[in-house]
């Protein structure tokens, strides 16, 4: 199963849905057509911005790392974070506000303790360049890489429940075989979480 079925699974028909870092749109415009969300993308790139404008898309220009104050608690259904919150200067701020504001989340992560990350290290000695991580460390928007332990021990400790997750292979192919050992098998994960 790819990514996006995960997605349109975890959310019902005709709710409501805040895309932060939609980018193009292209996950928001495919909610709206399976599943007539009513949502709002938010994003700070002004291309982003104008591609999601002629899609049709409703979407507001906003840097997520300058607060999301103008959201009231509990104002979305769900609220989606896709490959987003390692490039955000506070993730642990932002994973606040973002179940503050959805009564449901959904967040996909590239994991870097994935092992083809590791023997990088390892062996190389150099920032890892991966199918989730694509980028040079030089080039990449990444501030805050963490593992799958590191994100499910934060959750912990702001109190957030990891409803459910599903571990992504390097080709963005949910993998029940990577389970028990979704840290270091697991390209990228997408949790389902509430507070």
């Amino acid at each position: 199963m790819k990514t996006r079925l995960v997605i349109e699974n975890w959310i019902k028909d005709g709710s409501s849905l805040l895309d932060l870092g939609c980018g193009d749109g292209s996950i928001l415009e495919s909610l709206k057509e399976n599943r007539s969300v009513k949502g709002y993308g938010v994003e700070i790139d002004r291309d982003n911005i104008r591609v999601c404008l002629e899609k049709g898309l409703e979407v507001i220009e906003q840097n997520i790392d300058e607060g999301l104050s103008n959201f009231s608690d509990k104002s979305f259904d769900t609220v989606l974070v896709s490959q987003t919150i390692q490039v955000l200067k506070n993730p642990k701020l932002a994973l606040e506000e973002i179940t503050r504001i959805g009564n449901r989340c959904i967040i996909i992560i590239p994991n870097f303790g994935h092992w083809k990350s590791r023997l990088t290290v390892f062996l190389k000695g150099r920032m890892p360049v991966t199918e989730s991580l694509p980028e040079k460390w030089y080039d990449t928007a990444n501030i805050h890489l963490c593992t799958i332990s590191d994100f499910e021990s934060l959750c912990d400790e702001l109190g957030i429940v990891i409803e459910e997750r599903r571990i992504l292979n390097s080709k963005g192919k949910v993998s029940s075989f990577f389970s028990a050992w979704s840290n270091l098998l697991g390209d990228a994960v997408i949790y389902r979480l509430s507070r």
